[in-house]
Formats: structure tokens, C-alpha cells, sequence
């Protein structure tokens, strides 16, 4: 079948949307055609952004990073707040391929590097990237930060075909290995088919009709017309079958698939008898409702409507999952039901329809944590901080937070109860998920079963202490930290925190002449001792290429480890100072670095004179502190390479030739007011290559290649 229609088509499309949008200076010198067929491949990653985001066309374009350094990654978008009472953060990362014949093709290659190049975020190393990631760097330390993200690998290929069996099942072979402790990574293709529907939803003023059988209904006649009642679970997944995300039109976002999409699916497998009782149902607009069948309405009876220009304004994760669920096991799933509204908009006002959406997306859902502030031994907490202490401890959401000295809420009293547990497994699954804590086993574990067995506000308190200090020398370590030092400070604190406690006398807590200030004096050098062990152990104990996320947020590993770390801080021995993770400059001398990296790469003359090097900051600090100086001239972030041996850099900015270190010395100074000493050849890179200190470390391979072979 040709598809050349369809090409010509999404083709136009693209150019219509994006030609002034995606930036393309970073190809001045390519062909016309290669021009094209590089701006139609972001076009497409752009187009798949929106697709999964609902984002507008120019942050679509803004999404892109396609260009060398990509690692695979052609587009990122992150949204922080995602729906559902979680509020787990989404993380979607787009490779897109075009192809004028339909036949974009993905293969081992492909997915090597894509999954390299996640595994770089995961690790919070984005200097790995190209310059284009900079604007995306704030959002995926939150999220990668935050509880645990969803990350959608979205596959935007202009085919006609599936993908090749083999490459599928690398693909789910390679997302196992980073879904072992928990669904944290998912891989979806969106063809030709997906795209071309895009345009489509876009450009055309689709209008969905429904047909909707519904049981036991009810009718609102005033002041607008609307039917309630009840529909079945394989009428629904039918519309999602046919519609797509097309049928969430309307609706402030399209579904994610969130933990919460999870219940909502294994209710439906599990115990589809009572998935009606425990959903909220689902709202949907229309333009207008048409009676189906003969014979007049009878309430509480069954009815058949015609909806025209339907859409689901509310419980778009339910449609989803019953979907889902309908495909995995239909005779369990297809005997579920759900309540439905359905609401005319024929006779209502102008932005009605806008109001009903707004409001059934923003009431807020009653949580667990929310049943648990009515208990009585969080009223005791607070009664015991306020008497006690003289602070405040705050039950309900949506109450003002005191200030830190002031008190704390509840949910970090839960924290940093579980974090300084006598079992590192509970700090892990509040990493995981704070909403873990108020199942009632962890809730009795960290709380208390009664009042009589509750933690004193003394030792709730003190409790909290710690762990901010933990935190406050987390922040501190990690001004010169990068790579797998720095993921383990930013997702490892809670686990630190169980360390630290453990290292801590503790005796005597609950007691009001407890000197807690001098234990919290140790904190600092407690907290440089284990933050060095921690990585240490992991990388020895599942390799330099495991998940620091996945590490410290899974009870079996946790358990593992913070043993290991407890009993090497108790043997007195140093521990590991993370060297290979700092940027401090480097003590020459040292047997893997003996010879200086930049006198290695001029004497092999390694890079040519003239060459083009691009600065990209390294430590979070470095990010948060010269992103927006560097914006404000771009030709802070370039330097040609000379012909000095000791100053080879000559900076865009004034000429002047600089070693890499005082270069990067002046601008931190500059931007952040800071001087102390870095290897600024961690700093310089060369796109499509690597850092000063990548070149200077294939030199020294080849050298001792070199030395072998003449053995």
C-alpha cells in the first residue's frame, strides 16, 4: 500500500506548525535535503511531545534536544504534577525517525544508545548532553528527585510496519532490568498511523459520536439536562478502542499511566464485582444527547443514547485502564461497571462546559493520610508539640506549614520517623512513596499501634532534626559532586539518614535533658563518611552501571547495604572520598592521572588548532548558578583551542588564552561569586566527543595498549 498521501500530508503539516518554532542553527553547513529531512525528524519528536503531553506546539518545539551529544534522545518534556493523589512525576523521552517511504526503522543500535542515554539522566549526568538540555535540566532534577517517575520511552516512527520481534524483546529486556523493584520505565511506539491522527485531531473539527447503553437511569432535568446510571466496562474500553486520546477532547489533560491507573486496573482483573463501588466513575460533555431505540424514558430502567460531540471531561485514567484491562483478560474485566454522567451542553450558558471540566478536575481526592490525621495519636502529637515544646505540628493538608524552627507537619514527622526506623526498609519506601507510610502496617510501625505506645514529640522532634541536618550536609557535599556521587546525595538522603542515626547515641531521646545538639554536631562528618561508603557499596555490590535510584528506594537492597556501610563506618577504616566523582581540582601524582590530561592531549595533538569546545556545567550547583549567566551571552560557553601549551583555551568572551581550570575558576567567580579550585577539563567538551578528561582517558588506553603490545 503506498502511504505517499499520508507523507505528503504529515509533511505539510509539520512544516505549517514548526518551521518558525524548532531551533535548527545547530545545522548551518547541511544540505538542503539533509536540512529537511533533519527539521522533519524533529518535527515528528515534537509532534509525539504533544501528542503524550497535550503541551502547546511551542513547547513542543522547545522539547527537542535532537543534535551530537543526544544520546538517543531526541525530545524531553517532564511535568511535575501529574493527576491522581500521588502526584507522581512524568518523564517522556522521545526518539523520532523519519522516513519519506514509511519505513523509519528501529534497531539494536538504537535502542543501545536510547537506553545509555537514560541511563545518563538516571544518574544526573547532564553534562553527557548537549547544550539544548539545559532548559530541561530544573524539571528532571525535580522529578528524578521527587518520588519515584513515571518515564514513558516514546518511539515516534513515520512506518507502516511493527517493530522487528527481536528488537521488541531487547526493548523489554532492557526496561526489566530498571523495572526489577518497581514500574518505573515503559516503551510505546507511536507510527505512522499515531501521527497522521495527531494532525488530524489538530487540524480537523473532530467530532466524536458515541453510543452508550445505560443501566439504572436517572435524569437531571434542571437547570440543564444531564443522565446518570451505569455502563459496562466493555462499552467503555470499546470507545477508547475506537476514539483513542481523541475521546479525552475536552478534558484539561489526556490520561497518564500513574500508579493510580494501576489500582484502577487490578481492581477490574482482581474484583471487577466491585469495581463500581470503588471508582469515582467517569463525566462526559456532549453537544448534544439523542434517545436511541423506541418507547419513552422510564428512570431506573435501561436506556440507549446517541451522544454527539462527546467527551470525557472526568475519569479519563478510568476509560484508560479499563482499556487496558479489557485487553489483558476480557471475561474478568468485561463484567465491571462503572457510574457515568453525562451532561448536554444544547441549552447551557457559554464556558459552561469549561466550568463542569475545571471543577471535576480540581476538587481534591480524599487520601489515606487525610484519614489518618483524624487519629488520636496525631491529635496527641500535637497537643504533646505545643505543650512540650512550645511548636506546632501541623495534621491537615492544606494547612499553612510552620516555619522550620517553628514545628513540622505531619508528613515529615512520618518521614523522618521511617527514615530513622530501626529498619532501613521503611526510609525506602518513603523514598519510594511517602503515601506508603500511612498503610496501616507502616503507619503502626512508625506511630504506634495506641497512645500509650506513640513517640513522644520529644523524640518525633529530634527525629526531624536529624534528618535536615543530614540533608543541609547532603546539600553542602554535593557543591562539588557530579555523576554517581551526586544521584547518591540527591536520592540517597534518607537512607544516609538511617546510617547517620544509627552511628548517633540515641539513648535517652524521648527525655527532655537529652543533649541532642552535640550529636547533631556530629552529623556533618557522619554524613561525608557514609555518602562515601554508600556509593562505594553499591557500585561494588551491583556493579558501577546499577540504578542509584533503584538502590536506595528498594527494602531488599536498602537492607543489604546499609548493613555493609553500618559495619565498614563501625571497622574505623577511612572511607572512599568519591574522588572519581569530584571536581575539585586533581592532586597530580596520582597513578591513574600522573600525567597532566591537558599536556597528554597537546602532545598527542589530540584536538586541531581552531577547534570549536563547548562549556557545560557539571555539578547541580554549577547548573542552578550559571545557566542563566551563560544565557545571558552564549559566548560565555565557547572557547577555541590554541596553540599554548599551558593556556589553551582562548575564551569567545575576551581573546584571552586561559588553562581550562582558570577559565572555569573566573566564570564560577563571575556568575556564583565562587573561586575555589576545579578540573576545568571536566568542563570543556568537544560536542560529539567528549570532555577534556573523556580524550585525555582514551590517550592514556591507547598508551597502555601501546605498552602491552610491546611486552
Amino acid at each position: 500500500m503506498s502511504y505517499s498521501f499520508h507523507i505528503r500530508n504529515l509533511k505539510k503539516r509539520l512544516v505549517e506548525r514548526f518551521d518558525n518554532l524548532i531551533d535548527m542553527s545547530d545545522e548551518p553547513w547541511a544540505s538542503e535535503k539533509k536540512r529537511e529531512e533533519k527539521f522533519l525528524s524533529r518535527g515528528v519528536a515534537a509532534l509525539a511531545i504533544k501528542r503524550e503531553t497535550g503541551c502547546s506546539d511551542m513547547d513542543a518545539a522547545l522539547s527537542i534536544i535532537d543534535g551530537r551529544d543526544d544520546w538517543g534522545i531526541d525530545a524531553i518534556a517532564v511535568e511535575l504534577s501529574a493527576s491522581g493523589p500521588s502526584g507522581r512525576p512524568h518523564i517522556t523521552l522521545a526518539q523520532a525517525k523519519w522516513s519519506e517511504n514509511a519505513t523509519a526503522g528501529f534497531g539494536q543500535s538504537e535502542v543501545d544508545r536510547l537506553f545509555r542515554g537514560l541511563d545518563y539522566l538516571l544518574n544526573l549526568e547532564f553534562n553527557r548532553f548537549n547544550k539544548r538540555i539545559e532548559q530541561h535540566v530544573e524539571g528532571l532534577d525535580k522529578a528524578l528527585d521527587s518520588g519515584s517517575p513515571k518515564i514513558t520511552l516514546l518511539l515516534a516512527l513515520v512506518t507502516d510496519t511493527e517493530l522487528h520481534p527481536d528488537i521488541r524483546t531487547l526493548l523489554d529486556s532492557e526496561v526489566k532490568k530498571r523495572n526489577w523493584a518497581e514500574d518505573m520505565v515503559e516503551w510505546r511506539v507511536l507510527d505512522l498511523r499515531g501521527l497522521y491522527q495527531e494532525i488530524l485531531g489538530e487540524h480537523a473539527d473532530r467530532k466524536i459520536e458515541l453510543e452508550a447503553w445505560v443501566e439504572g437511569v436517572g435524569r437531571e432535568e434542571h437547570p440543564f439536562t444531564a443522565y446518570y446510571g451505569t455502563l459496562s466496562a466493555a462499552d467503555v474500553a470499546e470507545w477508547y478502542e475506537t476514539h483513542d486520546r481523541h475521546l479525552f477532547a475536552r478534558n484539561i489533560r489526556d490520561s497518564l499511566d500513574t500508579d493510580v491507573n494501576d489500582k484502577i486496573r487490578a481492581t477490574l482483573l482482581q474484583e471487577p464485582q466491585n469495581f463500581w463501588y470503588f471508582s469515582n466513575g467517569i463525566t462526559l460533555l456532549c453537544d448534544r444527547i439523542r434517545k436511541k431505540g423506541k418507547g419513552a424514558f422510564a428512570p431506573g430502567s435501561g436506556a440507549g443514547f446517541v451522544l454527539e460531540g462527546a467527551s470525557v471531561v472526568n475519569g479519563a485514567q478510568t476509560v484508560s485502564a479499563m482499556h487496558r484491562a479489557m485487553q489483558r483478560n476480557p471475561t474478568s474485566a468485561g463484567r465491571g461497571r462503572v457510574l457515568v454522567r453525562i451532561i448536554s451542553l444544547e441549552n447551557c450558558p457559554e464556558g459552561f462546559g469549561d466550568q463542569v471540566t475545571l471543577n471535576t478536575n480540581t476538587q481534591n481526592p480524599i487520601e489515606e493520610r487525610d484519614w489518618k490525621s483524624r487519629d488520636p495519636i496525631q491529635a496527641g502529637l500535637r497537643d504533646d508539640f505545643s505543650l512540650s515544646l512550645g511548636r506546632t505540628y501541623v495534621l491537615k493538608r492544606g494547612e499553612s506549614e510552620p516555619a522550620p524552627e517553628s514545628g513540622c507537619t505531619m508528613t515529615e514527622a512520618a518521614i523522618a520517623l521511617a527514615a530513622t526506623h530501626r529498619s532501613p526498609e521503611l526510609g525506602a519506601k518513603a523514598k519510594r512513596d511517602p503515601s506508603l507510610l500511612w498503610e496501616k502496617a507502616n503507619y503502626q510501625e512508625i506511630f504506634g499501634r495506641a497512645l500509650n505506645t506513640a513517640p513522644s514529640a520529644q523524640r518525633v522532634w529530634r527525629c526531624v532534626q536529624l534528618v535536615r541536618a543530614v540533608a543541609a550536609a547532603l546539600a553542602e557535599q554535593s557543591e562539588n559532586l557530579f555523576g554517581r556521587a551526586a544521584s547518591t546525595a540527591s536520592n540517597g538522603d534518607l537512607l544516609i539518614s538511617h546510617v547517620v542515626f544509627q552511628n548517633l547515641d540515641s539513648d535517652g531521646l524521648d527525655t527532655e535533658d537529652k543533649d541532642w545538639d552535640a550529636e547533631l554536631a556530629k552529623v556533618p562528618g557522619l554524613v561525608e563518611q557514609a555518602l562515601g561508603w554508600l556509593v562505594d557499596t553499591i557500585d561494588k555490590a551491583y556493579g558501577r552501571n546499577s540504578q542509584i535510584l533503584t538502590s536506595v528506594r528498594t527494602p531488599e537492597r536498602v537492607r543489604v547495604i546499609s548493613r555493609r556501610v553500618l559495619s565498614a563506618m563501625a571497622a574505623g577504616t577511612s572511607a572512599p572520598d568519591n574522588a572519581d566523582y569530584r571536581v575539585e581540582e586533581r592532586v597530580q601524582g596520582s597513578p591513574a592521572r600522573s600525567t597532566n590530561a591537558v599536556s597528554l592531549i597537546v602532545k598527542a595533538q589530540r584536538i586541531p588548532v581552531g577547534t570549536v569546545l563547548e562549556f557545560r556545567p557539571v555539578t547541580r550547583p554549577d547548573r542552578q548558578g550559571l545557566s542563566d549567566w551563560l544565557a545571558e551571552n552564549p559566548a560565555r560557553a565557547r572557547a577555541t583551542w590554541g596553540t599554548s601549551v599551558s593556556k589553551p583555551l582562548i575564551w569567545a568572551v575576551d581573546g584571552e588564552s586561559y588553562a581550562p581550570s582558570t577559565l572555569v575558576r573566573k566564570m564560577r567567580k563571575d556568575a556564583m561569586g565562587k573561586s575555589q579550585q576545579v578540573q576545568g577539563t571536566l568542563y570543556w567538551h568537544i560536542p560529539g566527543e567528549g570532555s577534556l578528561v573523556d580524550l585525555a582517558a582514551e590517550l592514556r588506553a591507547e598508551d597502555e595498549l601501546d605498552a602491552e603490545g610491546e611486552a
